[in-house]
């Protein structure tokens, strides 16, 4: 049971519980990571601080209306396709925990997502300690550790826990606050009121402009005198930059009312210069923080110069009954020792703290950041930041971890050449990591020695393309294809006009101008190094390959059509691997084994190992009329022999072994392409 050293009211445990993984946060990606853990058969704890999952999403976002959407219906049974429309589900193995199933609203209300989580953490016996708030986190000096030290975690009744590999789900919840003269009076979007009575004839000054601001800005537009938001950057529209982070159109209310010229507004200033004065009316007066510096504040608004007393119509001029603080949150570094080198990132990710693109600290080993607080690898870009972008690279964690310490190599599929297009095809159509987590995540073909078969390899972090050998457990020798989502170089951005005339490209041979999204195959001879991968091009993915191809782009996402999609890529595959990719009717091998020094590898594959569909004759009526196969019968050979021994002909040939084949109307077993 281990002692207890006390020292009046202090008393410290002496006895440290270990687990090989120990996660903190049983929020989305907490309890996605503890999935993995758990089937993986792991030694695993999960610390929430809260007495259930989700705590989060108890009280956020305010007004209760999730910007994730739920979309119940596609028009498809496939489950993985369809995760490309639903925003909400984790990953697991049990159809009951989709969330279809707790909400159909297309915008679902928070607290739907508070059962759902509870619901995934019991149903799957997922091992959530409650109510376990942990205050400190260092390092433990360990030779024999694997990476020479252990993580100590302390919670807030002094009990300490020792782990091997710490994953850090806790999400952002710090809020970002300004400080700046009169930042007092300032209210908070954690504790605003969210009853839109309590507004009503006031006037309001929102300070930020993301999501949370038009989200409490839509809550009160129509019972306020006026809404005024402040931001140091101009609103960037989800639809114009494709990031789901930024203004979604559900709380873009008061756009229409700012253009429409229904008195609301939207100003771009740096609210660090802000300062705000309240007169002896309780009204607000926003004031530059110059003005300030050489007064004494105390000595009333009277004897303070406001902007507009220079400038007469300086656009804040207008007092204000309230201001509001919305400018999201940033991760919580306070409870990290110095020893675990936990920093903030740099620029517009210094909320984020600092990753590798494999998603472990970059200051300790052994310390992976998930979820929310991991989105600096993909900020702005991708959805890594959000539950259907982090479950996926959660479960690549996972897999790395699982290579790593498990030797367990990274699942993969093993296909003859022949199916190289068709595999490709199937992935683009249907795969919801890469659709999700585009030009992040990407589908690795490891080609095998001669280009006979290869080694399939799904949704693999594209930052760590160099270090796939040793992160995987495969070898890639002879060359690979890298398969990943992208849209149009010059497409997205908060400026660009995403609806202009001709926005779309329909030709397959100007694919590479494609705007939407679409799948892009990258093919290198060799893996790319760790310096090609430093010195790569500007917002690329990826350096550059021996050959690049842009499947075009399709209205329908539908990467199905023959000639637009499928016969550009396969010769481009052809191409690259210097072969015949095509399937061939049985007459056809048969032809090409007396006429070709090498066989397609179809026919190798296939034909020569008699494999393959048996055809019917209604098949080969069907090619020899579509031109696809030369109606070679036995009248050009047998004369006019009677049928009865035409048959016997046949049979005598099948007997005598002469020709390996089976007789002629069943071989027909596939289509030339």
């Amino acid at each position: 049971l281990g002692l207890a050293l006390c020292a009046g009211s202090l008393c410290v445990m002496s006895h440290d519980y270990y687990h090989d993984y120990c996660v903190i946060g049983a929020g989305p990606a907490g309890l996605q990571a503890a999935y993995f853990l758990q089937r993986a058969g792991r030694d695993y704890v999960v610390f929430e601080r809260s007495h259930a999952p989700g705590s989060f999403f108890a009280l956020y976002p305010r007004h209760r209306k999730l910007i994730s959407i739920n979309k119940r219906y596609t028009g498809k049974s496939n489950g993985e396709f369809n995760l490309r429309h639903d925003w909400n589900s984790l990953l697991s193995h049990d159809r009951r925990l989709l969330f279809q199933r707790y909400s159909h609203d297309f915008f679902p209300n928070a607290d739907a997502m508070v059962r759902y989580l509870e619901d995934f953490a019991s149903l799957l016996k997922l091992r959530v300690q409650y109510n376990t708030a942990i205050v400190h986190v260092t390092l433990e000096r360990d030779g024999q550790a694997w990476n020479g030290h252990y993580f100590l975690l302390t919670d807030q009744d002094r009990q300490n826990y020792k782990c091997s590999s710490l994953l850090v789900a806790t999400g952002m919840w710090v809020p970002n606050v300004v400080n700046f003269p009169g930042s007092e009076y300032v209210e908070g979007y954690e504790t605003v009121s969210i009853n839109p009575e309590d507004f009503a004839g006031q006037t309001i000054l929102i300070l930020g402009r993301g999501n949370s601001a038009f989200e409490t800005a839509e809550n009160i537009l129509g019972v306020t005198n006026f809404i005024h938001m402040v931001s140091r950057s101009r609103v960037r529209l989800s639809w114009a930059t494709h990031y789901v982070g930024d203004l979604r159109a559900i709380n873009n209310g008061l756009l229409d009312t700012y253009q429409l010229k229904s008195l609301d507004g939207l100003l771009e200033g740096d609210l660090e210069d802000l300062a705000i004065v309240k007169d002896k009316k309780g009204k607000l007066h926003i004031t530059l923080r110059f003005y300030l510096e050489s007064r004494n504040t105390s000595a009333g608004i009277d004897s303070i110069t406001l902007p507009q007393d220079e400038l007469d119509n300086f656009a804040t001029r207008a007092p204000y009954d309230r201001v509001i603080r919305c400018l999201g949150w940033k991760f919580d570094f306070s409870i990290y020792n110095r020893s675990v080198r936990m920093m903030p990132g740099k620029g517009n990710k210094k909320k984020y703290p600092q990753i590798k693109p494999s998603y472990e600290s970059r200051g300790t080993r052994g310390l992976f950041v998930l979820g929310t607080a991991s989105h600096s690898v993909d900020f702005r870009k991708s959805a890594g930041g959000f539950i259907h972008g982090f479950r996926y690279t959660t479960r690549a964690v996972h897999r790395l971890l699982e290579n790593r310490h498990h030797g367990v190599p990274w699942p993969s599929s093993v296909y003859p050449i022949t199916q190289l297009t068709n595999s490709i095809i199937k992935r683009v159509n249907e795969a919801s990591g890469l659709y999700q987590m585009f030009s992040v995540l990407a589908d690795i073909i490891l080609l095998r020695e001669n280009a006979t078969a290869f080694e399939y390899l799904e949704e693999y972090p594209v930052g760590v393309l160099a270090e796939l050998e040793m992160q995987t457990g495969r070898k890639a020798p002879n060359g690979l294809f890298v398969i990943i989502m992208e849209y149009g170089r010059n497409f997205s951005g908060a400026d660009k006009d995403v609806f202009y005339y001709n926005r779309a490209v329909g030709e397959a041979q100007h694919a590479w101008q494609s705007n939407f999204l679409h799948p892009v195959i990258y093919y290198y001879k060799r893996l790319p190094t760790e310096r090609e991968m430093r010195l790569r091009p500007p917002d690329w993915p990826l350096p550059r390959p021996d050959a690049v191809h842009h499947i075009v782009e399709d209205f329908l996402t539908d990467w199905t059509a023959p000639n637009a999609h499928i016969l550009p890529l396969r010769r481009f595959l052809e191409n690259c691997l210097s072969t015949d990719l095509r399937n061939f009717f049985a007459e056809s091998c048969f032809l090409f084994a007396f006429t070709r020094q090498k066989l397609p590898p179809f026919c190798q594959q296939g034909y020569v190992r008699m494999q393959g569909l048996v055809g019917s004759e209604g098949l080969r009526r069907h090619a020899v009329e579509a031109g696809l196969l030369e109606d070679y019968t036995l009248t050009d050979f047998l004369g006019d022999r009677p049928p009865d021994s035409r048959e016997g002909s046949q049979d005598q040939l099948l007997r005598d072994h002469a020709i390996p084949v089976r007789p002629l109307q069943h071989l027909v077993n596939a289509k030339d392409e």
